[in-house]
């Protein structure tokens, strides 16, 4: 009996080499290319005299920048500015996306309900600020409903918090010479709780016992931050309330107009679609199931937290991520109200040093690095909602 030799697939017919294969020229070939257009690039600056490089960024940057959330002074290199600029963006972005996350969620809820008057306020609201340009909002927000506010001096008092033409001022935690040491406990007792809550469950479903984990974890966490608040004697942080002084208020965290009017734009502004998104996923969760909800005596509230929102969140999340990227990239719009994020005080930097390829350069990169980061984060936060099927 003669035996055949099985014979191999060419390589150049092989399903699984050839995808490989194609993947790699792919890269090859965009590497080429974006080699050739980079040293082209640097060939044509050193012809007329510019060398790229990032020296500049340790030079003196000399000019002011108003509202910076951490030291800085006109004294301070331009790699000190833009860092500045880096964390307003980073500012902006982070609590715009919280503000429009929770505005569009009820919104969009709101749309969808029996009662005529919330639902028509609702689609008024999207209809409205969504055909609106973002710009236009906010130039509105600035130039006429906070710069018309009263002067620093005649600040309008809400409780604690205060409003002027120069923006709001509002309570906020200060920080001491612990908060650090405070800081590391609480991360440390947050994963001594969990290791906690995750034993009483497991006893909990071998033993058949009621060991209450959550609650029993959480006074656990309360207790251990109770003992360290006898130890220091004081909290991570202390409470700083506004004072108005009559010439100008003290204390508290100063947000400025610029700032308002650009968080609060892109917060309407992206809710509005963030509205439609979820509006659109609790629709496509089947109507049997609301049905099932009611004829288990659940009522509509309930229904929706507990049965249809957790389904429909995962038709939600992917849709989101797109919207908070725009929100992301929206928030370059800033500086035509005078709130000095990246692209703010990279244009300045760009005019004063000259150096406009390396400035924009950076800012790309910033961009690409908040973008890269949320879309890895909701990816993640995606794949941890979605069905796992067997």
């Amino acid at each position: 009996m003669t035996s055949q030799k099985k014979k191999s697939t060419p390589l150049w017919r092989n399903k699984k080499v050839v995808p490989i294969i194609l993947q790699v020229a792919f890269v090859a070939v965009m590497g080429t290319l974006i080699w050739i257009l980079i040293q082209n690039t640097i060939i044509g600056l050193e012809r007329i005299g510019i060398n790229f490089g990032f020296g500049f960024l340790d030079s003196r940057a000399g000019f002011n920048i108003n509202e910076a959330m951490i030291d800085y002074s006109t004294s301070d290199p331009y790699g000190r500015a833009i860092l500045v600029g880096i964390v307003s963006t980073l500012r902006v972005s982070f609590f715009g996306i919280i503000l429009a996350t929770i505005i569009g969620v009820l919104v969009g809820i709101a749309k969808m309900s029996d009662n005529w008057l919330l639902s028509k306020v609702a689609s008024i609201y999207i209809d409205v600020f969504r055909n609106t340009p973002l710009l236009l909002q906010i130039f509105i927000l600035n130039f006429a409903v906070f710069l018309p506010l009263p002067r620093i001096q005649e600040a309008v008092g809400v409780g604690p918090f205060f409003l002027s033409n120069r923006g709001a001022v509002i309570p906020w935690l200060s920080v001491h010479e612990n908060t650090w040491i405070w800081l590391l406990l609480i991360a440390g007792y947050l994963i001594a709780t969990f290791f906690v809550f995750k034993w009483l469950l497991n006893k909990e479903v071998e033993d058949g016992v009621n060991t209450h984990p959550f609650i029993s974890s959480l006074v656990v966490f309360l207790l251990l931050n109770g003992i360290t608040f006898l130890i220091f004697r004081q909290g991570p942080a202390y409470l700083s309330i506004p004072q108005h002084t009559g010439a100008a208020v003290s204390g508290g965290l100063s947000l400025t107009t610029p700032f308002l009017s650009v968080l609060f734009a892109l917060t309407i502004f992206t809710s509005t679609y963030i509205a439609e998104i979820v509006r659109g996923g609790v629709q496509a969760v089947p109507k049997g199931q609301t049905e099932a909800t009611k004829a288990l005596g659940f009522r509509s509230a309930t229904a929706m937290r507990l049965v249809i929102f957790p389904q429909a969140i995962r038709i939600i999340i992917p849709q989101m991520t797109s919207q908070y990227l725009n929100l992301i990239k929206n928030s370059s719009l800033a500086m035509a109200v005078g709130f000095q994020e990246i692209v703010g005080v990279g244009n300045t930097v760009m005019n004063q040093s000259g150096r406009t390829l390396e400035v924009i350069f950076i800012m790309i990169s910033v961009y690409l690095l908040f973008s890269l980061t949320t879309s890895l984060f909701m990816n993640y936060f995606n794949k941890k909602f979605q069905l796992v099927e067997r």
